[in-house]
C-alpha cells in the first residue's frame, strides 16, 4: 500500500490498465485446456457476470487474507501476509483494514473525507474527498500511491478495469477456495499473468485472484483469498464514520510513514527482466 512501483500488484495494476491494441483490433484470443473444459468465450463471459452481479450489490463486505512475495538481492522469494476487512455500500462509502507483521492499517471514505489511519502508531492522515468509490479510489491511486485490496473486484465497472490489457483467457475448468466451488479463469497481459476463481450460479462471487509479475526475475505474486461475503452488511449509521482516539496525532498522509505489507528497509522486487 505504496507508491506504484513498489508491489507486484502495483506492477499488475499498471498493465492491466495498459492498452493492447491487438486485443480492441481482434478481440480476446482465448482457449480452453484440459478434458471437458468450457467453450472458448467462457472466461470472459464469467468475468463479466461477476462484475455485473458485483455492480448490482449496493451494499458489500468481505473478509480477505492476502500474500505478497519479494524476491530478495540474493534471489530468495519472501512472502508476506496480512489479513483485513472491506466494506462499501455504493456509491461514496468505504472502509478497508489490513492487519499484518509491520502494519495495521484502516482507510475510511465517508463521502466526504478520505483518512488513513496508522492504529500501530496512533498517527492518522486526511484529505478531503468526494465523489464515487471508483473515483476515489482512482484519485488515491494516481495521487498518493495508496491501494484498497481487492479494489478493482469491487469497482462498477470492475470488468473494464480486470480485462483492459488482456490478451489472452483460458477457462481452466473447476477448483474449490474454501470449500466453494468455483470456475478457475486465467488470464495474461504483457507484463502479469493473472488468475481468478468465481463461484458459479446467481452469485457468482471472487474467491481468490492471483497475480504473478512478469517483469522481475523470480516471477513474484499477490494473492487475495476472499471470505465472508456478505452483500447486506450489518452497518451502523457511523460505520464510515472516522473517529480517532484521544492519543492520537494528525499528520499529512504523506508523511504517515511505513504502512506497506512488508517490513521497512526491504526492497519488494527484485531486478527487472
Amino acid at each position: 500500500m505504496k507508491s506504484q512501483s513498489r508491489t507486484p500488484l502495483n506492477a499488475a495494476r499498471r498493465s492491466i490498465r495498459s492498452v493492447a491494441a491487438l486485443l480492441i483490433a481482434s478481440g480476446l484470443s482465448a482457449t480452453c485446456i484440459g478434458a471437458g473444459a468450457a467453450h472458448a468465450d467462457d472466461a470472459a463471459s464469467i468475468l463479466r457476470a461477476m462484475s455485473d452481479y458485483i455492480a448490482n450489490q449496493k451494499n458489500v463486505s468481505i473478509s480477505y487474507d492476502s500474500d505478497i512475495e519479494i524476491m530478495t538481492p540474493d534471489m530468495q522469494k519472501i512472502q508476506f501476509a496480512s489479513s483485513g476487512q472491506l466494506t462499501i455500500h455504493r456509491p461514496d462509502k468505504l472502509r478497508v483494514t489490513r492487519t499484518g507483521g509491520y502494519a495495521d492499517v484502516e482507510l475510511v471514505y465517508d463521502g466526504a473525507n478520505f483518512t488513513v489511519s496508522d492504529r500501530a502508531r496512533k498517527v492518522y492522515g486526511q484529505m478531503p474527498a468526494t465523489g464515487t468509490i471508483d473515483q476515489l479510489v482512482d484519485s488515491i491511486r494516481d495521487k498518493s500511491g495508496i491501494e484498497a485490496p481487492g479494489a478493482d473486484l469491487l469497482l462498477a465497472n470492475s470488468y473494464a478495469a480486470l480485462i483492459d490489457g488482456v490478451y489472452d483467457a483460458k477457462h481452466i475448468g473447476r477448483g474449490v477456495i474454501d470449500g466453494h466451488e468455483c470456475e478457475h479463469l486465467a488470464f495474461r497481459t504483457p507484463d502479469t499473468d493473472w488468475q481468478i476463481w468465481i463461484e458459479p450460479g446467481a452469485t457468482p462471487i471472487p474467491r481468490k485472484y492471483i497475480i504473478t509479475t512478469k517483469t522481475v526475475t523470480g516471477a513474484p505474486q499477490y494473492t487475495l483469498r476472499i471470505s465472508s461475503w456478505k452483500t447486506s452488511p450489518d452497518t451502523t449509521a457511523d460505520a464510515f464514520a472516522f473517529k480517532p482516539s484521544a492519543d492520537m496525532k494528525k499528520r499529512e498522509i504523506q508523511n504517515l510513514g511505513h504502512i506497506d505489507e512488508i517490513p521497512p528497509g526491504i526492497s519488494p522486487c527484485g531486478e527487472k527482466k
